[in-house]
């Protein structure tokens, strides 16, 4: 079992999502979140006073896994948010030890269904 991790552009989710369900993964939990990489953000000027935006919105899925859907996972996601430019986002793949379905107590790989 696997967790993914994925940080997205707000405005890709839309493609993202369509690409998942596309490759049978229904399941996942989408969070708005701010941050910067390799963007290091922008400034702008409103009313004559420089204001620096250096954390940019963006979109955290998390996607918990069984083995075998690890790689359509990454590729569906890569799919949806690949835009070729900076900021397109970064994946990250972390074990999952423990998945427990909290109303019928399953464990494992059925929990994550």
């Amino acid at each position: 079992m696997k967790l993914i991790i994925a940080m997205i552009q707000p405005y890709k989710l839309p493609d993202v999502k369509q690409a998942l369900f596309e490759a049978g993964v229904h399941k996942m939990t989408v969070t708005n979140a701010l941050g910067c990489g390799q963007q290091k953000g922008f400034t702008e000027t409103y009313r004559g006073v420089i204001h620096e935006v250096n954390l940019l919105k963006k979109v955290k899925l998390e996607i918990a896994v069984n083995t075998d859907f690890v790689q359509p996972t990454i590729d569906a996601i890569i799919k949806g948010a690949r835009t070729g430019k900076i900021g397109d986002g970064k994946i990250f793949v972390l074990d999952l030890p423990e998945c427990i379905r909290i109303r019928t107590g399953e464990k494992g790989q059925k929990a994550i269904g």
